[in-house]
């Protein structure tokens, strides 16, 4: 933080990433890879059968709402130079809502690698047990292998991170094996795909407000039990991290996974989509929200 270029389209949402389509902006990891399912089904990575969604939305649950991330972060060595620099120090502790002094992250290291551990044993043995290549016994990756990697990619990732004497391609071949074979698919998706144009925010802000809506038919359910009436004006936030950060507007959409708001900037209206799950929706006033 700051982050202008999110400002400048009418977000305050302060994680990453954010994806819009023309004028509907998409806030957290889970609507938008639910998003590019239904709006791109050629290219639709998710499970088939009903087997596989109950896998793929186990591992979306076990490694987000769950806690899996969260233990992951508490990994984070207390080596990094950026814990010696107070103002990033303080912004994490602005978003996660705990200490980032080295003292803690030290205390809390043990519990958490412990958990991180199990979670390696959990997928040696059980998932890829078999030898499998990837999740779903698939011939390439799937969106189940997306929800379950990236915690673990990510701290393979991070130097200092992971004690090999305890969490290493020794201990649990086939977890590794999988990660391995995941960035090679990566890399040859990257290298096949069309180059991604890179813009400065304030024209990508100019190129979104400009654009028309991607979603044409929102959908809003009377009966949802918070009991709120379309077209309200509400306060949208998450409850696990970047609580303090806020998105307020109408309340134009709501279904059990997903809420949206209609906000202006400028004088243009944008869209902003967030789901459910992990989020709360509170009935604003001048004074902020009010939690329900």
């Amino acid at each position: 933080m700051p982050r202008p270029d999110l400002k400048a389209i009418g977000v305050n949402y302060r994680r990453i990433p954010v994806m819009t389509i023309g004028r509907d902006i998409y806030c957290d990891s889970r609507i938008i890879l639910r998003k590019l399912e239904e709006m791109f089904p050629d290219g639709a990575l998710g499970a088939t059968t009903a087997e596989g969604k109950a896998i793929q939305k186990f591992l979306e649950i076990w490694t987000v709402e769950a806690g899996l991330f969260v233990r992951a972060s508490q990994l984070i060595p207390t080596s990094m130079p950026l814990l010696n620099d107070p103002k990033f120090t303080s912004d994490r502790e602005d978003y996660s809502g705990r200490s980032w002094s080295k003292e803690k992250i030290a205390a809390n290291r043990p519990e958490a690698l412990a958990a991180i551990r199990n979670a390696f044993k959990f997928l040696e043995s059980t998932l890829l047990a078999d030898g499998r290549n990837w999740v779903l016994k698939t011939d390439k990756p799937t969106l189940a292998d997306i929800e379950a990697i990236w915690t673990f990619d990510w701290l393979n990732g991070l130097k200092g991170a992971l004690p090999r004497e305890l969490i290493s391609e020794k201990s649990y071949p086939k977890v590794f094996a999988w990660i391995a074979r995941f960035n090679n698919a990566l890399r040859a998706a990257k290298a096949q795909a069309p180059k991604a144009a890179s813009l400065d925010g304030s024209t990508a802000a100019d190129r979104i407000l400009k654009a028309s809506f991607a979603e044409e038919n929102l959908q809003f359910d009377p009966t949802d039990p918070l009991g709120l009436q379309e077209g309200a004006e509400v306060e949208v936030f998450p409850t696990d991290s970047g609580s303090r950060h806020r998105d307020r507007g109408k309340l134009i959409a709501l279904t059990g996974d997903e809420v949206v708001l209609s906000a202006q900037v400028k004088g243009t209206e944008v869209r902003l989509h967030f789901p459910r799950t992990g989020f709360r929706i509170g009935a604003a006033s001048a004074r902020g929200s009010s939690r329900l």
